[in-house]
């Protein structure tokens, strides 16, 4: 397959950085979006055009804040300019929260949608009339398990979130399917060490109520669940199979791309309770004369350039 142009967002370390890698690595154009490239990711971008230059791969850091419209089409612009094109994009963005979901205020729960659902529209409003007029493009988003698997409880406003991204990534694949455009969701399980999704999670902005599940009958249990679902992850999983899977994703074919790819080292269930969501959703289609907006409808791409 010839280099695409791709977009990863929230690249500024986890599953996001991890993911340029390797499609750098694949040979692609890749351009890994921070927010605050001058500023409190400063570092992380430096850190990407160091690794760019040290592995002889096309990495790119660019600024891009995913909460803001203006930026994202600042940014967007920017990789259609330079290129005439945009290939891909990973839906990566995300941030997680840790404590009990009465603590969190209304806000916070906003806040998180925001991220994690919202975040994905602006980035589709900026792309897609690029990827449309091409006749071709690929969107990645990275679910979760917790969608359709066992989730442990203090996550609430995350997992809510991630539910709303993966319902909204389903409905873009079939609006999608006619214009040459694919859809691939990526559902990563728990991952409990090589990413930061933990250290750097969220806390309820009510310490009032927090205070008082943990002086109550729940009193311990935030550690309780961290230290039970931390069993059940082995201690060799690693969080680079996600940005494995991403990049054979990308390198697979048009037309042959999985819709759903679980990398879920813990066995949630996920997989099982999907494959039964997935099917009826296209039983449905099927049965009322829609299946082919199950498969990417093939149109001859213009002709490409890569700069």
């Amino acid at each position: 397959m010839t280099n695409q142009i791709i977009l990863v967002t929230g690249a500024s370390s986890g599953f996001g950085r991890m993911s340029a890698n390797a499609l750098a690595h694949a040979g692609h154009v890749v351009y890994a979006s921070m927010r605050g490239i001058a500023g409190r990711n400063a570092a992380q971008a430096k850190d990407v055009h160091a690794y760019a230059a040290e592995q002889g791969v096309d990495l790119r850091a660019i600024e891009l804040d995913v909460s803001s419209a203006a930026s994202v089409d600042l940014g967007i612009g920017q990789i259609i300019d330079a290129h005439g094109r945009i290939d891909v994009v990973v839906h990566n963005a995300g941030h997680m929260v840790f404590g009990p979901a009465e603590a969190f205020t209304p806000e916070q729960f906003a806040e998180l949608y925001d991220i994690n659902v919202l975040s994905t529209q602006r980035v589709n409003r900026a792309v897609l009339p690029q990827m449309r007029r091409q006749g071709r493009g690929l969107l990645v988003w990275v679910s979760s398990s917790s969608t359709a698997g066992g989730t442990p409880p203090y996550l609430s406003p995350y997992f809510a979130a991630k539910a709303g991204m993966d319902a909204l990534a389903v409905q873009y694949a079939r609006e999608l399917s006619r214009w040459g455009i694919e859809t691939s969701i990526v559902v990563p399980g728990a991952f409990t060490r090589g990413t930061n999704h933990f250290a750097n999670a969220g806390h309820p902005a009510d310490a009032t109520r927090a205070a008082e599940y943990d002086a109550g009958p729940y009193d311990g249990f935030a550690r309780q669940i961290q230290d039970a679902f931390a069993a059940i992850v082995p201690e060799d999983a690693d969080p680079g199979t996600v940005a494995g899977a991403i990049a054979s994703i990308v390198d697979t074919p048009f037309g042959e791309r999985p819709f759903r790819v679980h990398v879920d080292p813990s066995n949630d269930g996920a997989a099982v309770a999907f494959g039964v969501i997935d099917r009826v959703r296209e039983e449905m289609l099927n049965r009322v004369g829609f299946s082919d907006l199950l498969k990417p409808r093939a149109i001859s791409p213009p002709s490409e350039k890569v700069s």
